[in-house]
């Protein structure tokens, strides 16, 4: 396996510790009318593929007063099929284009052979994809000369095939190939509830096995509820509603343990105002006033 870690070359300083938002179209004009009241913005790679347009346009005024985290989901990376080298390029030139602050993609698989599946599936948690997941991993940091952040999915089966826990396989792809996590608090809650699992346990598993320096980000979101076949709860992580109260405790958990971090905001489905958004991001900066990094090592230490 090609364990390496990568050197970057393209400079991706950080985000800053404070709330942002997923960049919307429908918003471009309203976040350029108001004065500088979020951390950063975050699109996705795949909606800014192309040459030109007016998304490109209200992006370029955009990444001139605010940092910027581009996040990707299209990369494959669980896939068991070699990345698209096509894609690869085109995110590059993306990244060339704007120079963000962060760059991130999923832990998960979204297409096989040469068909897309339009979505984020979950892989095995064992030897071979964890050889796999590094592999691209690696060529994924050495073509796009730079440190990648990987998020931890949102699942709605196990497989059988799996025999690491996924804050295992998680930490070990990190000290392998020297990438980051991108933490999605969100969907720590959505897997853990679908399946029976405590979500605090996770966190307290994943912040022992993952230095709190390797944390580039979080995500919220909302999800919505359903059944499944059995009648049991089913958490979707729907990204189309305001994020859950016992999301927000489990963010603040996490604070608590590891100081203020880049926090986003996603909002994919029924889209409010930018106000709304907003203010969910201010919300977030107000839990990391609460826990200063002082507070936050005594809290991890006892």
């Amino acid at each position: 396996m090609q364990s390496a870690k990568a050197t970057s070359t393209l400079s991706l300083g950080g985000l800053p510790a404070r709330g942002g938002v997923g960049l919307k179209p429908q918003h471009f004009q309203d976040i350029l009318a108001a004065e500088q009241v979020l951390g950063f913005f975050e699109i996705h790679a795949e909606n800014y593929m192309v040459d030109g347009g007016p998304f490109h346009h209200y992006l370029s005024q955009i990444r001139e007063r605010y940092p910027l985290s581009i996040h990707g989901v299209g990369l494959s990376i669980g896939g068991e099929t070699p990345l698209d080298l096509a894609h690869l390029n085109r995110l590059a030139a993306l990244l060339e284009r704007y120079q963000p602050q962060s760059f991130s993609e999923h832990l998960a698989w979204a297409s096989h052979g040469d068909v897309f599946l339009n979505d984020l599936l979950p892989a095995p948690f064992n030897a071979k994809t964890l050889h796999r997941v590094c592999d691209h991993v690696d060529q994924v940091q050495s073509h796009l000369r730079c440190r990648m952040l990987l998020e931890n999915p949102a699942t709605y089966l196990e497989f059988s095939a799996s025999n690491m826990a996924e804050t295992d396989f998680m930490a070990e792809v990190l000290r392998r190939t020297g990438c980051g996590l991108l933490l999605d608090v969100n969907n720590v809650y959505v897997s853990c509830t679908n399946h029976h699992r405590e979500p605090y346990a996770y966190l307290d598993a994943c912040l022992a096995a993952v230095p709190a320096s390797s944390i580039g980000e979080i995500h919220l979101a909302g999800f919505s509820s359903d059944s499944d076949a059995a009648g049991a709860p089913l958490l979707i992580d729907s990204h189309g509603a305001p994020v859950a109260h016992a999301v927000w405790d489990l963010y603040a958990y996490t604070i608590a343990r590891t100081g203020p971090l880049p926090t986003l905001i996603e909002r994919d489905n029924d889209v409010p105002a930018f106000s709304v958004l907003m203010a969910e991001a201010h919300q977030a900066e107000a839990v990391m006033r609460t826990f200063t990094p002082l507070e936050s090592t005594q809290r991890a230490a006892s």
